[in-house]
């Protein structure tokens, strides 16, 4: 059963992708604006923000609250509210215990998790006052439980997922969609880094199209590429002891 209402319309939704300047954020805004949709992006990077012909560029910092309430103000006076605000911002270095940087992994948490929270005091009230919105956190598979070489990244999303948990439980008696995106493995800058073969490896187009369809039949848990996911959703399952063994077999870890 569909948690969220399904969008079944993208022409004149307006909506605003924190994230946006690269990789699935990228991707998300250029098939929005191809379907019709009035998109704000927004990330570091304000040369790709440009480029890529929104109808708002907001050049910020996820780690600014500041900075993304003033955003968040400009969107809404450029677009004259909001539909669809989206949380893509994210950064990932690999990371184990025996070589633990407290450096990386506090700013995972500034942008990964952090960010989120600047974020969502930013666009929060606006959504509140209108309901009928929707807001989305896109988080990662490497949430759902322990992995080899996720110290940094992996609590991160982890939080993520529980934060649109919550919310969900919070806002829907207001009106207000949630969804949280569980992406698998996906060619971006990010993972460019990983040096060990990534299993069922997405363009970022696939992952945005896998983006849209899940928001269109109203899911609230949004993960892809299924024939990789649902195996990880097994594992999730297992005891403990079985998940650390199957784990230092697969991967060595």
């Amino acid at each position: 059963m569909a948690r969220n209402p399904p969008i079944t319309d993208w022409r004149d939704r307006r909506v605003w992708i924190v994230g946006a300047s690269s990789g699935i954020g990228a991707a998300l805004a250029r098939a929005l604006i191809a379907r019709g949709a009035r998109v704000a992006v927004s990330a570091r990077n304000a040369q790709a923000l440009h480029a890529l012909g929104a109808a708002a560029a907001l050049p910020l910092d996820v780690r600014d609250a500041t900075g993304l309430a003033r955003a968040a103000a400009s969107v809404q006076q450029d677009l004259g509210g909001l539909d669809l605000a989206v949380y893509c911002a994210g950064t990932y270095r690999a990371l184990r215990a025996d070589a633990f940087d407290l450096h990386c992994a506090l700013e995972h948490d500034d942008i990964n998790y952090r960010g989120a929270l600047h974020w969502l005091a930013a666009v929060l009230p606006l959504l509140r006052a209108q309901r009928g919105a929707h807001l989305s956190i896109v988080s990662s598979v490497a949430g759902w439980r322990g992995l080899p070489q996720a110290l940094a990244y992996g609590p991160t999303k982890a939080a993520l997922i529980n934060l649109a948990q919550t919310l969900s439980i919070d806002l829907h008696p207001l009106g207000i969609a949630v969804s949280v995106v569980n992406p698998g493995f996906v060619e971006t800058p990010l993972t460019a880094q990983n040096a060990f073969a990534m299993p069922a490896l997405l363009r970022p187009e696939q992952a945005a199209e896998a983006m849209l369809r899940g928001w269109e039949r109203g899911q609230f848990d949004i993960h892809f590429p299924r024939r990789f996911t649902l195996w990880l959703r097994l594992l999730r399952c297992l005891p403990d002891a079985w998940y650390f063994a199957l784990i230092r077999r697969v991967t060595g870890g």
